[in-house]
């Protein structure tokens, strides 16, 4: 990392007026001297529209505008701040619902109607709200970046008010505040540098978005994340620190899978990014979360939530910042301990915001006309992931996950290729299953996941050989549908018995596990313990060596199995109805062997 990028607290501003517009890139000729991602602010009727350096040419600078341009001429005036673009990160950003640019769209909209004009920009963070600080650091204790000096409490997190990740070297702590209640722009600590100079520590901090926020030591990602479903939870399963992607076709159900996973994974923070999604679903989550409970701690999703939104009626060049601003918060909860999930939906529009751009700097463009540095672009994000092991021994994971939106439902674009060849899952959506009202509409048949031998030696001790069983289950699927394929062409009664049985095997698995029903209360979320009980009985039925006369008696028994075992899937596990259930489905099986 270049330590020079962010040890600067102030750098010198230059300023400059725009000499070429081409929507919302400009070609701004400047004085004195700036650098590559630096803020610009272009003042315009009295209005500051905000901006970022993306390219260097001598004394000219081409600048991206975060916000509509009209109105911009020959000779507008540029201001460069000297500062990169930042994300502020501090106690309250809990709950907060911000924009690409972390601007918090409910102050905004109090500020100026519902109609959001150009030029707003807001802090982040309450600097009214007082916080409890609790000192953790002593005078005398010398302190690295990351380390922490104090906490105070943010829902039911220990919220770490740690020594400012700018901050390379080592440092002496010379004074800490007492416990109390205190703003967060309060100074309530003071370090001396290796060379004496002292400086002053609030509970805030910037960071720039496009840098990884790392300190600590990347270890190897070990345990799973528990999601409540059968289909990824079993046949696709996901790792805290991991990574995967979820393409689909436009209707498929990505955004309704996000929006499960954001409620029901075991993760202590969620970061939700709408990069480029419509404005309509994007109002269902924020009417939807603030009145849901966490099924594992039974409090308000919001309260573990963050959310940025940055729809597709929002300026397209903000879809960049919103991605990396997204990641650098999820970076900053790691960096405390927590597990954390990062949800960006979707990377589709953000690549489309990349190619737009790449027009415009009438760069090389590379295959379908995305730039040459797509899959680079991609890679980076998707390795801001990872489990750290944190200098105080505690360990903290970013899960990533983004949605892929390939026009047609056509895997072999640029996109969906790029995210395929750096996730450890893949969660592809297909439209026959959406269509035939499958949910989740994760195909079995084409999906993925490089987690599956890890996971499997978690489970073992719950059910041996789960990573086998996973395979043979697998396999019945696939073979299962070969066999359909056949019997479409020759019906039943040009197919062998046996064949016949696996595929009313194949579809059971298919119709009672693999399968949820979201709108009931117990079958939207099975908990791992539910899991194991119900891929126990399936295995079981898989191994059953069932004795039928003819096609129509198999067919019939199968049908009456599926009735009795879908019907554990709205039970509540711990229930003795659920264990009488599941007793009588068992000695159906055996009654048939």
């Amino acid at each position: 990392m270049n330590t020079d990028l962010v040890s600067k607290e102030k750098a010198v501003t230059s300023k400059g007026s725009v000499v070429k517009a081409f929507g919302n890139l400009l070609q701004v000729k400047f004085d004195g001297s700036i650098r590559q991602g630096e803020v610009a602010m272009v003042h315009l009727n009295g209005m500051q529209l905000k901006s970022e350096v993306i390219e260097i040419v001598g004394d000219e600078a081409k600048i991206q505008v975060f916000e509509d341009t009209r109105g911009v001429k020959l000779g507008t005036p540029v201001h460069f701040s000297g500062e990169l673009l930042e994300a502020e990160l501090g106690p309250g950003l809990l709950s907060s619902i911000v924009d690409g640019l972390q601007n918090p769209l409910e102050d905004v909209a109090d500020a100026a109607g519902l109609f959001l004009p150009r030029g707003i920009y807001l802090p982040p963070l309450d600097y009214k709200r007082h916080w409890d600080f609790e000192p953790v650091a002593k005078v005398g204790d010398v302190v690295e970046r990351g380390d922490v000096l104090g906490t105070t409490m943010e829902g039911r997190f220990h919220h770490h008010i740690m020594l400012p990740f700018s901050k390379f070297g080592t440092y002496t702590v010379t004074w800490i505040e007492r416990a109390g209640g205190y703003t967060i722009d309060r100074v309530i600590a003071k370090v001396k540098d290796q060379a004496g100079e002292e400086h002053d520590i609030t509970m805030v901090q910037r960071w720039p978005i496009k840098i990884p926020l790392i300190q600590g030591e990347r270890i190897k990602p070990t345990h799973r994340m528990d999601t409540g479903l059968r289909i990824i939870d079993t046949q696709f399963p996901l790792m805290k620190g991991g990574t995967f992607c979820s393409p689909g076709p436009f209707g498929a159900g990505k955004t309704v899978l996000q929006h499960h996973l954001s409620k029901y994974s075991a993760v202590d923070i969620v970061v939700v990014v709408a990069c480029g999604e419509r404005a309509g679903e994007v109002v269902e989550m924020l009417r939807e979360f603030p009145h849901l409970i966490d099924p594992h701690t039974g409090e308000t999703l919001m309260t573990r939530t963050v959310i940025i939104c940055n729809t597709s009626s929002m300026p397209v060049a903000a879809r960049e910042s919103s991605i990396y601003m997204g990641i650098t918060i999820a970076e900053y909860y790691r960096q405390m301990g927590l597990d954390v999930l990062m949800l960006a939906d979707s990377t589709s529009r953000w690549a489309q915001a990349l190619r737009e751009m790449s027009g415009r700097l009438e760069e090389i463009p590379g295959e379908e006309a995305f730039p040459a540095y797509l899959a680079s672009r991609i890679a980076e994000f998707y390795e801001r992931s990872g489990v750290l092991s944190l200098k105080n021994g505690e360990q903290g994971s970013l899960t990533v996950g983004g949605a892929v939106s390939p026009a047609g439902g056509n895997f072999e674009e640029p996109v969906t290729q790029a995210t395929l060849s750096v996730v450890g899952a893949f969660l592809g959506l297909s439209r026959e299953r959406s269509d035939s009202r499958r949910y989740p509409a994760i195909d079995p048949l084409i999906s993925w996941s490089k987690y599956v031998l890890e996971v499997g030696k978690e489970l073992n001790h719950q059910m041996e050989g789960w990573g086998d069983c996973v395979a043979n289950a697998d396999h019945i699927l696939r073979k299962g549908n070969e066999i359909g394929k056949r019997m479409e062409v020759v019906g039943e009664e040009g197919t062998a018995l046996s064949d016949m049985v696996l595929y009313l095997k194949a579809e059971l698995f298919d119709f009672c596990y693999l399968q949820q029903n979201a709108f009931d209360k117990e079958d939207a979320y099975c908990p791992m313990k539910k899991q194991v009980s119900l891929f126990k009985m399936i295995n079981r039925i898989f191994d059953a060596s069932f004795k039928f006369k003819n096609h129509d008696e198999a067919r019939e028994f199968f049908l009456t199995l599926q009735n009795q075992v879908k019907n554990l899937n709205f039970m509540v596990f711990d229930h003795q109805s659920y264990k009488d259930a599941y007793e009588k489905v068992v000695s159906l099986i055996d009654l048939h062997k």
